[in-house]
């Protein structure tokens, strides 16, 4: 190939040349961009979502073939996001489908430089075991106030939640009355912060 066979190739030059002066349509596509087609063509169905990365909920349109999502783009039609993304939730297929996503439950014991494997109700049994152990160590019942009156506290020190941007009010409500029940008084949530 030649340079006279290049210049014909060259987008300046078939906008030059051609009847695309302003390099819109024609004059500004290469060769290796005509056979190329969107990820969303062949999908199969296209399933409405939220994103689930803070609380903005923006709209989004995934794209699945053959059970694996192939696409996710922001949703037109919603009124909040009105088809934008930002770049975390155009990365949202990576919750599902990346390579680095962990499929189990990991451990690692105090001291030890090694993760371990565990069963989801083994662990859930060590927090709740935890949870309650360190409430019954960090428990105060009461206090002297500075008139030497008694103070009824009913609180512990030992533990807080922070919750995500992504609960909805509900599931806000029953983590608040959970931890307010188990005497936390340190109960947030980063849709706040």
């Amino acid at each position: 190939m030649g340079i006279d066979d290049l210049i014909p190739a060259w987008s300046v030059a078939r906008q030059l040349r051609g009847k695309d002066k302003f390099a819109l349509g024609e004059a500004a596509r290469s060769r290796q961009q005509a056979d190329l087609k969107p990820r969303t063509a062949e999908a199969d169905h296209v399933t409405r979502s939220i994103c689930p990365y803070c609380a903005v909920g923006c709209g989004q349109r995934v794209y699945v073939k053959d059970g694996e999502i192939t696409q996710i783009e922001g949703d037109p039609d919603s009124p909040i996001s009105r088809g934008r993304l930002c770049p975390k939730g155009a990365a949202t297929r990576n919750l599902v489908q990346s390579p680095l996503r962990e499929y189990k439950v990991k451990y690692r014991r105090p001291y030890s430089r090694e993760w371990e494997e565990l069963n989801l109700e083994v662990a859930l049994d060590m927090i709740a075991d935890r949870v309650i152990r360190t409430r019954e160590e960090t428990w105060e019942d009461k206090m002297q106030a500075e008139d030497g009156r008694e103070v009824k506290l009913h609180r512990t020190l030992g533990f807080a939640h922070l919750g995500g941007a992504t609960l909805d009010n509900e599931e806000n409500y029953l983590i608040k009355k959970f931890f307010t029940a188990m005497g936390a008084i340190q109960v947030e949530n980063q849709a706040r912060i």
